[in-house]
């Protein structure tokens, strides 16, 4: 009786075991398990915010009030008798930036500036208002490494081709600062700089209408080496020179194109 009595409790123990083996709980708990690990990420994506702008530019890209205080304006908001542009709102940077939804964190434009270093009448340029020596001052306050620039507009070329100063080669190599007082390499080192000093941001150089042929040729050949991109622009309405209310639109209107 007492041997019957141990084969039963073992034949009970044995039942028990093999039915918590085949446990519908215990399958579908591995089930999760498996899906905890190998379900994909469900967080969506974190939202780029605006895109940082700057402009490096000259006459065509100022405003009183939106440039640096030591730099020279062409646009103010009492006016001139030379131009009708006569609000922010009228220049082809400001309209741009807010339709794109752009953040302007700098606009480096100085009106009558070169990017090389000869300016009108000869002048030396090359410790006051050329571009490149704009740049290097940024560079020396480890400007871009400080602020997170996505976006470069640069409008320049137009006074070295107006002030007269010689063209030189073009070349990509071995430019020395004398080279730098001739508009081709100048344009070139400009922009080399600005892509090493820049090497995440977009460099987009806007070519102005009626310049010497060599200029906007240089522009090109530049970019292409460079990899940075270029605007040529097509014909838009002028007073003195400057871009009216209406050039202005149209400069706008032509960027935001090429920019897509």
């Amino acid at each position: 009786m007492k041997k019957l009595s141990i084969i039963l409790a073992l034949l009970l123990v044995a039942a028990l075991l093999f039915g918590g083996c085949t446990s519908p709980a215990d399958d579908t708990q591995g089930t999760d398990s498996e899906a905890l690990t190998s379900a994909p990420e469900t967080t969506e994506p974190k939202e780029e915010g605006p895109k940082n702008v700057m402009i490096f530019g000259d006459s065509y890209s100022t405003f009183e009030g939106y440039i640096p205080k030591t730099y020279k304006t062409w646009y103010y908001a009492a006016g001139r008798a030379e131009t009708d542009v006569k609000q922010v709102s009228d220049t082809w940077w400001y309209p741009l930036c807010n339709e794109m939804g752009y953040n302007l964190v700098m606009n480096d434009s100085y009106s009558g500036s070169t990017i090389g270093y000869t300016g009108y009448s000869g002048a030396d340029t090359s410790q006051s208002s050329s571009f490149i020596h704009r740049l290097e001052l940024y560079k020396n306050q480890n400007y871009f490494e400080k602020n997170d620039i996505d976006l470069i507009f640069v409008f320049g070329g137009t006074n070295d081709s107006w002030c007269g100063a010689p063209l030189g080669e073009y070349k990509t190599e071995n430019i020395s600062k004398s080279d730098c007082y001739n508009v081709l390499p100048a344009i070139v080192y400009f922009l080399t700089e600005l892509k090493e000093a820049a090497p995440n941001a977009e460099i987009v150089f806007i070519i102005n209408t009626d310049l010497k042929a060599e200029i906007g040729e240089t522009v090109k050949k530049a970019s292409a080496h460079l990899g940075t991109s270029y605007v040529e622009l097509t014909k838009f309405q002028k007073r003195s020179s400057h871009p009216t209310v209406l050039g202005m639109a149209s400069i706008k209107a032509q960027v935001k194109r090429a920019l897509g």
